[in-house]
């Protein structure tokens, strides 16, 4: 059950790329919560289109796009914190650097395999509403696609230091892809301890991205 929600999560990362795919020479406004997730979405698919024969002549090219265009916009080291939960406090500075790069790169495998996924589905952005005095806000968003109910999705953006935003985490269909990732690893960590999941985080980071034949293709 996990495994087809998380499925869906890549799925729907991917349509929701879709809705930049003419956008050009885009200005993220990391000021704004809404506007960062639709104006970094737009700009990551942008690049997608303008290297597609790359892609087609080597998916991997995929993982530059997301770590050049997408993970600016990502608080990968706030995300991986949270994943480690009650590990972190046990774990050495080193360990604790080290699970954070390779939560990173495997975050850039996962996303770079979620674009294979992607068909042009109409996407719906809720409106943003006042957020002066928040430290985190949900971006709504509705994927909809002929004959199937919609998904709904949330953005999780918290605010940094520095007044901008980033994004640290997904939830789909009410499922947290954080919170789902945390007992996963939680529980890797319990048995094999944080050294071998880094171990593990960094061979999926290794792999190679595949791609998926659309409809058509020979």
């Amino acid at each position: 059950m996990m495994k087809h929600l998380w499925k869906i999560m890549l799925g729907s990362i991917a349509m929701l790329f879709s809705i930049g795919a003419v956008a050009q020479n885009i200005e993220v406004n990391v000021k704004d919560p809404y506007e960062m997730v639709k104006s970094a979405a737009n700009k990551t698919f942008a690049r997608f289109h303008q290297d597609i024969d790359t892609i087609k002549a080597n998916p991997d090219h995929l993982k530059v796009i997301v770590s050049e265009e997408l993970m600016p916009y990502i608080d990968y080291k706030y995300a991986a914190y949270k994943v480690m939960g009650s590990y972190l406090r046990e774990s050495t500075p080193e360990q604790r650097e080290k699970f954070a790069e390779a939560f990173k790169g495997y975050l850039i495998a996962t996303y770079a395999q979620a674009f294979t996924e992607y068909t042009n589905q109409q996407v719906e952005f809720s409106p943003g509403s006042s957020f002066a005095d928040e430290k985190m806000v949900d971006v709504n968003v509705q994927i909809i696609e002929q004959g199937r109910p919609p998904i709904k999705l949330q953005f999780r953006v918290r605010r940094l230091k520095d007044d901008s935003w980033k994004a640290f985490d997904l939830v789909a269909e009410g499922v947290s892809l954080l919170s789902s990732k945390s007992a996963e690893l939680s529980n890797l960590i319990r048995q094999k301890g944080i050294d071998y999941v880094i171990n593990e985080l960094e061979v999926h980071t290794g792999s190679h991205i595949s791609m998926k034949k659309k409809k058509g293709d020979s």
